[in-house]
């Protein structure tokens, strides 16, 4: 599974993700983009208040749904990202989702304001 796993992080796009609400504290699933780069996954959107990014800020534990080429539900932890070096790095990478974000806020809005997180996975993913 964990090769299957690897593998649907380098080629899927689209996933659910299932977070408790910052004020609710209930179970909330929201489909959304995640991108992959060198080993590294991020959850990250437009430059505004993203209800996802609420509820990760609340309680940084979630559960990341595979369901393009695997089912999977992954137990993860959200970190976001606030450091610039690492918010311009992931906006300048080629991938499908990043042409999107481009074509919706300019590149320097999306690195100082882009709700960003860095997902990481209980257990390795390798």
């Amino acid at each position: 599974m964990e090769a299957a796993v690897r593998t649907a992080l380098e080629t899927d796009g689209t996933i659910d993700v299932t977070t408790l609400g910052a004020k609710s504290g209930l179970p909330r699933r929201t489909e959304i983009w995640f991108l992959y780069f060198d080993g590294r996954t991020f959850v990250t959107g437009t430059p505004d208040p993203r209800n996802w990014y609420a509820n990760v800020l609340a309680h940084d534990r979630f559960t990341f749904h595979l369901k393009e080429s695997i089912v999977a539900d992954l137990p993860a932890r959200a970190v976001p990202i606030h450091d610039e070096v690492t918010r311009r790095w992931v906006f300048s990478q080629p991938h499908r989702w990043n042409e999107w974000y481009l074509s919706e806020a300019p590149f320097e809005d999306l690195v100082a304001s882009a709700p960003m997180v860095e997902v990481l996975f209980d257990g390795a993913v390798e």
